[in-house]
């Protein structure tokens, strides 16, 4: 959810620059309607290696999620979208399979669609609410710190559960380039 955050943002954030700079400062790519978005698919394709609808962005399904009766369904089709907007490109193969672990149907989320849908609501607006600041003004990867912090809790509980977890630190994985994503 961190990286489906940060890649929204880093979208939105280079879209609004470049309109900005041309002049169109009251634009706001979240706020553009899919019709008009879908325009420039392959040139952000190309450009930044994946392509997000002003709908599907972070901050755009986390204002509508508490009232999203499928906000279940809403997450894996914007998941699948982002990946299927890379197909044939070359960032194709860092985006295949990369939201295949978020389970949002899983029942340690709730029993019922209600109540995963309730925490996955307090999920995204626990992403959303974490103050990780603009990257360009910043000196810390805060993105990278909060992600490299969760990974060394999912490690830490991974052995309590029976399970095993893989760990790679920060140092052994580059995550996020600033033109194509990877893992």
């Amino acid at each position: 959810m961190l990286f489906y955050r940060y890649i929204s943002e880093n979208l939105t954030n280079y879209i609004n620059k470049g309109e900005w700079e041309a002049g169109n400062t009251d634009f706001d790519y979240a706020e553009l309607s899919d019709e008009e978005a879908i325009e420039i698919k392959d040139d952000m394709v190309q450009t930044k290696g994946f392509f997000i609808l002003p709908s599907e962005l972070f901050q755009n399904v986390r204002k509508n999620a508490a009232k999203d009766k499928n906000l279940n369904e809403t997450l894996e089709r914007v998941f699948k979208n982002i990946e299927a907007s890379t197909i044939g490109a070359k960032s194709e193969k860092n985006f295949k399979g990369l939201f295949d672990d978020i389970d949002v149907n899983s029942n340690k989320l709730g029993n019922t669609v209600e109540e995963r849908n309730k925490k996955l609501v307090k999920i995204l607006n626990a992403i959303g609410d974490m103050q990780l600041g603009d990257v360009k003004n910043n000196s810390i990867d805060a993105f990278g710190d909060a992600y490299e912090f969760l990974m060394t809790m999912y490690a830490s509980n991974a052995g309590k559960s029976g399970g095993r977890g893989v760990f790679y630190s920060a140092r052994s994985v580059r995550i996020i380039s600033t033109n194509h994503c990877s893992r």
